[in-house]
């Protein structure tokens, strides 16, 4: 089921060029230096079609809520998702929506030095300049309220947020947002899906914590839940949200 994405409506600067893509599944929202709107929907059927061909003939992969193999040849793509599922013990598609960004987002990168791909709240960033990513968590009062800081040379970054309270993506937890910093997109995606499954409460924001910081990869974690929040690693918090 489709949920309007009105954290969209938070970017405030206009140097970049704004513009949505939507194939499928895939709804991206792309800032970059110029409309490459053309050029991203046809990187996106690229790296759908051999995930999609992949999945019609492998069940498992798409079904699986734990680490899977696939063969050697198997379509970069998915042996990519395959890997970050691996690193945070979960399955595959829990990487898909970060993934599918960081692949569209390096292709535009032959047309554009500055990127920011976002796909249902995970986003593929290459950046010459200071940003800030507003920190979007539902309910909770610290929504709107934070932002994280990133700096030309993290970047290429994958920030990733999973969700128990927000959105229609599998979640076992019930944390507002889990948010994972990671130079793979992908990974940052699976990671940030294990660590909100392990918040129930504010009392599980320590544990998840610890658990982003021992998933190989993992540059930086922020964590909420209601009106607490946990952090660790390579995360810089702002007080806006103006990107």
């Amino acid at each position: 089921m489709y949920q309007p994405r009105t954290y969209r409506h938070w970017i405030k600067d206009t140097d970049l060029v704004s513009f949505n893509v939507v194939v499928g599944e895939t709804d991206l929202h792309i800032r970059a230096c110029c409309n490459l709107k053309n050029e991203a929907r046809e990187s996106v059927r690229k790296h759908r079609a051999p995930l999609e061909d992949y999945i019609r003939s492998h069940s498992l992969f798409l079904a699986s809520l734990q680490p899977c193999a696939v063969e050697n040849h198997a379509p970069d793509i998915v042996k990519e998702m395959t890997e970050a599922g691996r690193l945070a013990n979960v399955g595959p598609m829990a990487a898909v929506a970060g993934a599918i960004a960081e692949s569209v987002g390096k292709d535009l990168l032959a047309y554009t030095p500055e990127v920011i791909v976002e796909n249902g709240g995970d986003i593929f960033i290459q950046t010459v300049r200071t940003r800030r990513i507003g920190v979007y968590a539902g309910s909770s009062p610290l929504t709107g309220k934070i932002a994280l800081e990133i700096e030309p040379a993290e970047t290429p970054l994958g920030i990733c947020t999973s969700s128990g309270t927000v959105g229609h993506s599998l979640s076992f937890g019930a944390a507002d947002a889990a948010i994972v910093l990671s130079s793979s997109t992908a990974l940052a995606d699976a990671a940030a899906t294990a660590v909100g499954n392990r918040v129930k409460t504010v009392d599980d924001i320590a544990a998840a914590v610890e658990l982003a910081q021992s998933i190989e990869g993992v540059i930086g974690v922020v964590v909420i839940k209601d009106d607490k929040m946990g952090l660790w690693g390579k995360v810089k918090i702002a007080s806006s949200v103006e990107s």
